[in-house]
């Protein structure tokens, strides 16, 4: 009898250890979505006759965008995460591709205010996803964030990516030879070193539900469209691509790895 009781007793303790867990996950993933997905507006403001007049007279520029860990992050099956940080919650998106003939499924979690971000962006610029992940993945990631807005048409994969030194470059002049018409959001400093010039850095996005990052970014994409050469502006910004190749080092090293999206 006292076996018996025992035995009630752990089957107890482990169902309110069960459902006790089942409520913490529930929870931060709920808290997750509501810092993701609360309500943000950038306030575009009337363009004056004069600035209206300079658009008027300027090709429409091209906004490069990477995939992983810039809009999204993501990790696949059997994927041992080494990284400090864990999810919040479970994945905005599952993606089902078969690699090598193994069906692989990868865990897609968006960066906070992608969607927005990139709503707002299509209105100034032609958006190129450019991305050294491999087509049948990131072509799969593109549209779900596409979602059928018809705003990543244009995409680019690891075929058109160059390889050095175990890691993939991204020519511009690839999608556009005019290279004052052209930039790229990367957040690997390698991807862009044969155009430091054409690039804005950003950080490595993998699991924080507070980052701001792409939403800082709209008031300085909202003016630059106004400039005749991209690079006139975006030379200013060389001293943060050397910070992020001090802080990006360790995880560039992740390209060339099989079933890797990197």
């Amino acid at each position: 009898m006292p076996f018996y009781f025992l035995m009630i007793i752990q089957r107890i303790v482990k169902f309110f250890i069960s459902f006790w867990t089942f409520i913490f996950v529930t929870i931060r993933g709920s808290r997750k979505k509501l810092i993701q997905f609360q309500s943000v507006k950038y306030y575009n403001c009337p363009l004056q006759p004069i600035s209206i007049h300079r658009l008027h007279f300027l090709p429409k520029k091209i906004l490069v965008l990477d995939l992983d860990e810039t809009l999204i992050h993501s990790h696949h099956d059997g994927f041992s995460r080494n990284i400090a940080t864990k999810p919040s919650g479970p994945p905005d998106f599952i993606v089902r591709v078969e690699i090598e003939r193994h069906p692989v499924r990868f865990f897609v979690y968006k960066r906070p205010h992608v969607d927005y971000f990139l709503e707002a962006v299509s209105k100034w610029y032609e958006l190129v996803i450019f991305t050294a992940s491999m087509e049948i993945y990131g072509s799969a990631v593109t549209d779900k964030l596409d979602n059928n807005r018809n705003m990543l048409s244009r995409r680019y994969f690891r075929q058109h990516c160059t390889l050095e030194y175990g890691a993939y470059s991204k020519d511009l002049s690839v999608i556009n030879k005019d290279l004052s018409q052209i930039f790229i959001l990367d957040n690997s400093p390698i991807a862009y070193r044969c155009c430091p010039l054409n690039a804005i850095p950003i950080k490595s996005w993998f699991f924080d539900p507070t980052d701001t990052c792409l939403l800082s970014l709209l008031p300085f994409l909202d003016a630059l469209r106004f400039c005749h050469d991209v690079r006139s502006v975006l030379a200013m910004n060389l001293h943060l691509h050397q910070n992020q190749m001090i802080t990006s080092t360790n995880s560039l090293t992740t390209q060339v790895i099989p079933f890797s999206t990197q």
